[in-house]
């Protein structure tokens, strides 16, 4: 699980390790890591850390190597961590784009990537990638973060298809606007949040408890025929628009 010491990751992260999996949690902060993975141990959970910069290939690859031997198995990767850079098109900047992209799609396929060979010799696996529903919509201000996120549902397709044959399934979860610390600027703008909870027909925000369902899903063999798919959590949002 990347992206897991925090928000959305670190609350998949909770929920897999209540289902019985192992998990092992990827992030930049040791420190944040080994809290989470206290608060699972404490629940009766299995938990691991393991500290890394998902932008220094050599690092992911020698990481998933590591983990693979000494668990003997790769069973689910969720591809979760994100970062945004909130600028309009005209004043965002090459440098900052690209390292949007670095983090959200390039960090992604090499995980995949290296995550696939062990489900592969297994005949099993699941690649979960964490989109969102600015993966087929957009809006002002987020050019880096819509084109990653796009991105991702490509990605997902073409891991379904190269994969399928081998047992490793790849779906896509495309959260709506879910409470978590990447947008609290949004969900202090009062206009904004009366729009989410406006045009929304479950009149809410998303709660990290609403995608453990989704999640558990994709990542189990409840969903044994379900591969290439982007699934749209996003309270009927974007049917709406």
């Amino acid at each position: 699980m990347t992206g897991a010491s925090r928000g959305l990751g670190a609350g998949m992260a909770a929920a897999l390790a209540q289902a019985g999996a192992h998990v092992v949690l990827v992030a930049r902060s040791a420190e944040k890591l080994e809290a989470r993975a206290e608060e699972i141990r404490g629940a009766g959970g299995e938990a691991s850390v393991v500290p890394l910069d998902l932008t220094d290939e050599c690092a992911v690859v020698e990481a998933v190597a590591r983990v693979a031997a000494e668990r003997g198995r790769l069973d689910v990767l969720v591809n979760n961590a994100g970062i945004i850079d909130r600028a309009l098109v005209a004043q965002s900047g090459t440098e900052g784009f690209r390292r949007v992209l670095e983090t959200n799609v390039t960090a992604a396929y090499v995980m995949a990537r290296e995550c696939a060979v062990p489900m592969v010799e297994r005949g099993w696996g699941r690649i979960v990638n964490i989109g969102s529903i600015l993966s087929v919509i957009a809006r002002p201000s987020v050019v880096s973060y819509t084109a990653s996120k796009h991105a991702i549902v490509g990605l997902t397709k073409t891991l379904a298809a190269e994969l399928g044959p081998g047992g490793v399934h790849a779906n896509a979860i495309l959260p709506g606007y879910f409470r978590t610390e990447i947008n609290v600027v949004l969900q202090q703008d009062v206009e904004f949040n009366a729009m989410v909870e406006t045009r929304t027909p479950l009149g809410r925000w998303g709660e990290t408890s609403d995608l453990v369902g989704p999640l558990l899903l994709l990542a189990s063999d409840a969903a044994s025929y379900v591969n290439g798919h982007a699934l749209i959590v996003d309270g009927g949002f974007t049917a709406t628009i």
